[in-house]
């Protein structure tokens, strides 16, 4: 076993009820008991003892990155130069795709893992469809890229959730469906029945890839977009998701709204209700051109709804519907996505601060519910419901903030994700193992993980 000493912690004692007697909220003087993966002892109120280790500042539950695609890590500062539109940024990122094997994506999700790991993150959901080489033919282990993912995940000490994403349609336009286009040949497995025996084997590959897999990796699904799979196929995609997480693109842009209202006469959310495609397990991404019908389905249905504010104001995507679909029914998540910069801390600041700027006014989440959703609700939604919480049971996943910094010195300790930034992570722990101590990762302090970044990315362009 191993004893914690937590200055302050956002400690969850509910023991699962909802709405809680207490809930979630910061306590003083917290110490953790840990042993293997789990959490078996929590007090609050107590002095450091001999032998505890000691957190300073404040303790978060694990945070997840609930939406990433690792490889878009490589476009970072990079698509900025002509303006441009979502769709012309897309060319740029296929681009980087193409040249992706699985040596290369091995080397830059291992960094990017890294990085998130020193932001805080100690779990990611990989929403992943490079699956093949450039020309579509399959690799001889058909999911090559895929276990490339969990063998980055392993050395970056974060859990994942390999998201494994039906592609099959190169577009929709008022006119029907489209072909893959060549830079789309290596997403695609020709049919749904074709992907899910792949993705069955996947989950069969699982046992035999060590401990680390056992331990840490999750298998779920994911339907690209309502562009990238027709309606005839959807309900098969759900019905071979059932009991794992299922992720879909949702109504990022108009033009996709447009495009299915025109061929469909649905929006993409009636779409996806039709076909039974929404429930529990169920997380909608972005979520940002919706219509009032659209947010009462998707709270019904009590859907997760994974946000990516700092990559859909990258990509001027808009701001998106989220208070109201939180009061509608749906849980909220948050994920990085392209990666325009890796900050748990500044996606939760952006989730409120887009709000008001919508709204005009302040206080639209509270720092609890913005915790929540940093945490609890994405590792639900990545299939770990017993994590991204601090409770006897629960996995034995946290972060540490240092509360005195120059950005974080003076902040009350229930608001320091107000102000806090990855510089101030000093210590993460997965699964009762420390993957970040005194601010470096295992692999090696920020700057090597640079070198990394930079040796993987300069493989790319």
């Amino acid at each position: 076993m191993t004893t914690w000493w937590c200055e302050a912690a956002w400690v969850d004692d509910a023991d699962g009820a909802d709405p809680p007697p207490l809930g979630l909220r910061v306590r003083d003087g917290v110490r953790l008991v840990t042993e293997g993966s789990r959490i078996v002892g929590l007090t609050c109120d107590v002095a450091p003892a001999p032998g505890d280790i000691r957190l300073d500042g404040v303790a978060f539950p694990g945070l997840a990155n609930t939406h990433s695609h690792a490889f878009h890590r490589a476009l970072r500062g990079r698509t900025h130069a002509d303006g441009g539109t979502f769709w012309t940024w897309r060319e740029q990122m296929y681009a980087v795709a193409a040249r992706l094997d699985p040596a290369s994506y091995l080397a830059l999700a291992r960094a990017t893992y890294a990085e998130m790991a020193l932001a805080g993150y100690t779990a990611v959901g990989e929403f992943h469809y490079v699956h093949h080489r450039p020309d579509g033919t399959a690799y001889e282990d058909p999911n090559a890229m895929g276990a490339a993912l969990v063998a980055a995940a392993a050395d970056a000490g974060i859990r994942l959730t390999l998201l494994d994403t039906c592609y099959l349609a190169g577009g929709l336009g008022p006119d029907g469906h489209l072909p893959l286009a060549p830079e789309q040949q290596r997403f695609g497995d020709g049919t749904v029945a074709k992907w899910t025996e792949r993705m069955t084997q996947r989950a069969s590959q699982g046992a035999s890839q060590g401990a680390f897999a056992r331990d840490h990796v999750r298998l779920g699904a994911a339907i690209h977009s309502v562009r990238a799979v027709e309606r005839a196929d959807l309900a098969a995609v759900a019905k071979a998701a059932d009991g794992i997480p299922l992720h879909v693109h949702l109504s990022e842009q108009p033009a996709e709204n447009d495009s299915c209202r025109a061929f469909y006469g649905r929006t993409p959310t009636e779409l996806l209700a039709d076909a039974g495609a929404l429930g529990p397990n169920t997380t909608v991404v972005h979520a940002t051109h919706l219509t009032d019908t659209d947010i009462t389905a998707l709270g019904s249905a009590r859907v997760t709804a994974c946000f990516c504010p700092t990559t859909e104001r990258d990509l001027a995507d808009g701001i998106g519907p989220a208070r109201a679909l939180a009061d509608a029914g749906a849980q909220l998540a948050l994920g990085s996505d392209q990666h325009a910069i890796i900050d748990p801390f500044e996606e939760a600041r952006a989730l409120e601060s887009h709000e008001r700027l919508a709204s005009l006014q302040r206080g639209r989440f509270t720092p609890t519910e913005l915790v929540r959703t940093l945490s609890r609700h994405g590792y639900a939604a990545l299939g770990w419901p017993d994590g991204g919480r601090l409770a006897v049971g629960a996995l034995a996943d946290f972060v540490a903030v240092q509360g005195d910094s120059v950005r974080t010195a003076g902040t009350r300790p229930e608001q320091l994700l107000y102000a806090a930034a990855p510089g101030d992570v000093t210590t993460v722990v997965v699964g009762g193992e420390t993957v970040v101590s005194r601010g470096e990762h295992r692999l090696g302090a920020a700057r090597e993980i640079g070198r990394m970044l930079a040796e993987a990315i300069g493989q790319l362009h």
